[in-house]
């Protein structure tokens, strides 16, 4: 899969307490919370949650959002396999565009060699959505916190430099064999407490939706991890923009 030019380059800092993420994962507790993607069968409910018959799309007041307004944003119950219920801190991430997908390598770059600790991969009609679920948890964090305290950026002493390519970036990250591929995602849990976002990626397939992958963020990272999300979609856009206009 050729993948475009990053469109942010990769953002870091250091997390804003000196164990990382320091709260439960999301959906536990959390102030906040959001989520988006579907992935459920027509008339189905999230798993775990299925109407009294025991039938996906029997008659239910649960499916009928006007009898039932709290059926808009069901609660999603998600198996937490074992080996990603750890979780991992990122300090930073890349975000490029693929022919069909998203890539958003989420790095940890304290020590060295910095490296790719996940790799998720997310369809192009879902990523608007994700955007739009961050931004609103990030609205409900400045509600009850403040404004999140922005990583001091390190000067860069060659800032006049050309900007360097994929292939340069990548030379300088470790990337595992296991990481290579990613972990797809087509919905996402997201919670916060006072200094970190905790996002849990999601396998929305019924009947039984899973985490494919936790990662956590000091809540200062989020803005910057928006911006790179955002610029990602742009790009999309208007990269489909001219293939339209050159038709």
């Amino acid at each position: 899969m050729n993948s475009d030019t990053p469109s942010e380059p990769p953002f870091d800092g250091p997390p804003d307490d000196e164990n990382g993420s320091g709260g439960k994962p999301p959906g536990e507790g959390q102030p906040g919370g959001g989520q988006w993607g579907d992935g459920l069968p027509n008339g189905g409910q999230p798993a775990g949650d299925r109407p009294e018959e025991g039938q996906p799309g029997s008659p239910n007041p649960a499916n009928n959002p006007s009898e039932n307004p709290a059926a808009e944003n069901p609660a999603v119950r998600a198996r937490v396999p074992d080996h990603v219920a750890g979780g991992c801190f990122s300090t930073g991430a890349i975000v490029m565009t693929g022919p069909s997908e998203f890539i958003v390598d989420f790095l940890q770059t304290v020590g060295r060699p910095h490296r790719v600790a996940v790799r998720v991969v997310i369809p192009h009609a879902v990523m608007p959505q994700f955007v739009d679920a961050l931004q609103k948890n990030l609205d409900l964090y400045k509600g009850r916190f403040g404004d999140p305290v922005m990583p001091t950026p390190t000067p860069n002493p060659n800032a006049e430099q050309r900007r360097p390519t994929p292939q340069e970036i990548y030379d300088d990250l470790k990337l595992p064999d296991e990481v290579l591929s990613g972990t797809y995602a087509n919905g996402v849990m997201i919670g916060h407490g006072a200094t970190e976002f905790g996002l849990d990626f999601l396998t929305s397939f019924f009947p039984q939706s899973a985490v494919s992958a936790r990662v956590f963020l000091a809540a200062g990272q989020v803005p910057r991890l928006l911006d790179s999300l955002r610029g990602a979609t742009k790009q999309l856009e208007d990269r489909r923009k001219g293939n339209e206009g050159n038709q």
